[in-house]
């Protein structure tokens, strides 16, 4: 099993039913959350044994209102992140939606890696 694969198959089983999507494109995970599960799936990223993302190395906000220019159905605005693990030495990237486009708002992950501040 390659180190992806290993990854994917830690991620699914850690996660389990928060996992509302995970992508594997060029080399790289994206997974995406629902913003109630937003919090609890950070910590289980950071603490669980088979991941220990314990760093948080970007956030930002992503508008997708004419992303690439193309018409976009859903939620407007995500919180993306990207997470290492050191121990591990694998990445992935892990996106939230704000349920409201008129108040688009996450909850804070400064708690959970202080690098958020």
């Amino acid at each position: 099993m390659s180190k992806l694969e290993t990854l994917q198959a830690a991620l699914e089983s850690a996660l389990g039913a928060r996992l509302k999507k995970l992508v594997v494109d060029r080399g790289e995970i994206t997974i995406t959350v629902a913003d109630t599960d937003y919090l609890a799936a950070s910590l289980i990223l950071r603490d669980h044994a088979e991941l220990k993302f314990e760093q948080l190395i970007d956030l930002c906000g992503v508008d997708y209102s004419h992303y690439k220019d193309r018409p976009w159905e859903g939620l407007r605005y995500c919180v993306v992140s990207h997470l290492l693990s050191v121990e591990k030495n694998w990445r992935v990237r892990l996106k939230v939606f704000c349920p409201d486009d008129d108040v688009p708002v996450v909850a804070s992950l400064m708690d959970v890696w202080s690098s958020c501040n």
